[in-house]
C-alpha cells in the first residue's frame, strides 16, 4: 500500500449495525465486480438486516478483454452481466430489480454534452425514485479510473433532479492501488471518511468477488494475452474486515 492512501486506515470504524439507517439503498457499479469490490460487505450487511438493495450496472463491461476472438464484443457483455446478476444473488439481492445502462467500458459519458449521459442520468433518477432509495452508494468521486469517475457525475446529475435526493455514500476500488495526493479527499470535499466493520458479510463479499470469473485468474477471455485480471495485490484490499466510505459531512 502506498504512502498516499494510508490515510484510509486512520478512520474511525462503524459497527455493522449502521446499516439498519441506511434504508432501501441502491448500488451504482461502474463495472460488473465494482459491486462486489467497493461495497460487497455492506451489501450483504444490508441484506442480512432485511434492507432493500437495488442495483445499478452503468457500462457494458466489454473492454477487459477486447482482442478476444473467441468472444464477441456482445458475447463478452452477456457473460459480464451474467456473473453481476450471479453476484448480486450471492449478495442476497434480488437480480431481477437490477438496471443494466449498457454504457460503453472505457467511455461512460461524463458530461452532458456527450451522447448518453443525459438519458443515463433520467434513467437513473426514475429508477432511484421507483425503489424509494433512501441511499444511494457510488464510486468516490475521484476514484482513479475514469468510467468511476464519470458514474460519480452521472449519479450527480441524477440526484440534482430529485426534490428529495437520497444519502449519498461513496465507496473505494481503484483508490487502493492507484491514488495520488490529489485523489485523495481534502476540505473542499466536505465529506468525512469513514470505516465500516464488514465481517459479518465478508464470506459473502468473498464469494461475490469471485463469481466475476472473467476478472480473477485464471478468467474466461483465455484468448486475449493483455486482458485484464485483478491481481493478488489488488485482491489483498477487499478480504479486509472493514470497507471504507465517504459522506458529506455533518454541518
Amino acid at each position: 500500500m502506498s504512502e498516499a492512501i494510508l490515510p484510509f486506515d486512520k478512520y474511525p470504524v462503524r459497527p455493522a449495525g449502521f446499516v439498519a439507517a441506511l434504508g432501501p439503498t441502491v448500488v451504482v457499479a461502474p463495472h460488473p465486480d465494482d459491486e462486489a469490490l467497493g461495497c460487497g460487505g455492506l451489501l450483504a450487511l444490508l441484506r442480512q438486516a432485511g434492507v432493500p438493495v437495488f442495483a445499478v450496472l452503468v457500462s457494458d463491461g466489454t473492454m477487459s478483454h477486447p482482442n478476444s476472438a473467441l468472444f464477441s464484443a456482445a458475447a463478452r457483455r452477456a457473460v459480464r452481466e451474467a456473473e453481476f446478476r450471479h453476484a448480486l444473488t450471492l449478495l442476497g439481492i434480488d437480480e431481477t430489480e437490477s438496471l443494466l445502462l449498457g454504457l460503453p467500458d472505457g467511455r461512460v459519458p461524463a458530461a452532458a454534452h456527450e451522447p448518453g449521459f443525459a438519458e443515463a442520468a433520467a434513467q437513473l433518477r426514475d429508477f432511484l425514485e421507483k425503489h424509494a432509495a433512501a441511499t444511494v452508494l457510488v464510486p468516490w468521486r475521484r476514484d482513479p479510473h475514469p468510467d468511476h469517475r464519470a458514474t460519480s457525475l452521472l449519479v450527480q446529475a441524477a440526484l440534482a433532479g430529485m426534490p428529495q435526493p437520497p444519502r449519498r455514500l461513496e465507496y473505494l476500488v481503484w483508490a487502493w492501488e492507484r491514488a495520488a495526493p490529489d485523489d485523495l479527499p481534502t476540505a473542499a470535499d466536505g465529506v468525512q471518511g469513514f470505516r465500516l466493520n464488514v465481517e459479518a458479510g465478508l464470506r459473502q463479499k468473498q464469494r461475490a468477488i469471485a463469481a466475476h470469473r472473467s476478472q480473477v485468474a485464471p478468467g474466461v477471455f483465455t484468448d486475449d494475452a493483455d486482458g485484464f485480471l485483478l491481481a493478488n495485490e489488488m485482491l489483498a484490499h477487499f478480504a479486509a474486515p472493514y470497507e471504507v466510505f465517504f459522506e458529506a459531512a455533518t454541518p
